[in-house]
């Protein structure tokens, strides 16, 4: 298979720039994540960025492995639609969390984040399995991001 490296950049900026736009709005966000009270297992905050440039170009190939592919156009539009409105919603989490530090609704926005990434798994999956197994470690994150937002709003 020959790569298509335009629409490839174009997939992994997509994700880079939803991810960096919603870091550019939310400002300052590790200072405020340090200093609530957080609970086990949190790590340090210089890690959230490089794990998310990892998984926002685990994404972009990800949603680019399904543009490339020969599966019908619905079931392409559907996937890719999918995707879209996941990232729609990982865009907003962070500024829910830390600019209006609403942390329960951002607990809820997480969880139908992760049901969003779920279902974009199982619609990828029918094109691609490459194309699922690449977003595995994107839900198992928002797992775990899922853990540590519902701990804050706990102990905050």
């Amino acid at each position: 298979m020959k790569i298509k490296w335009k629409e490839l950049v174009a997939a992994i900026l997509i994700p880079l720039a939803v991810g960096g736009l919603s870091a550019f709005i939310t400002g300052d966000s590790m200072a405020a994540f340090e200093a609530v009270k957080q609970p086990p297992l949190s790590p340090p905050g210089w890690l959230f960025p490089v794990v998310w440039t990892v998984l926002y170009i685990l994404m972009g190939i990800s949603s680019y492995l399904i543009y490339i592919s020969d599966a019908p156009r619905a079931d392409k539009v559907l996937s890719l639609g999918l995707y879209g409105f996941q990232l729609f919603f990982n865009f907003f989490w962070s500024i829910i969390f830390f600019s209006l530090e609403k942390y329960l609704f951002a607990f809820v926005w997480l969880f139908a984040l992760w049901l969003l990434i779920l279902m974009t798994i199982l619609a990828f999956r029918g094109i691609s399995k490459t194309a699922a197994w690449l977003l595995v470690p994107y839900l198992l994150w928002v797992t775990f991001a899922g853990y540590l937002n519902l701990g804050i709003y706990l102990l905050n």
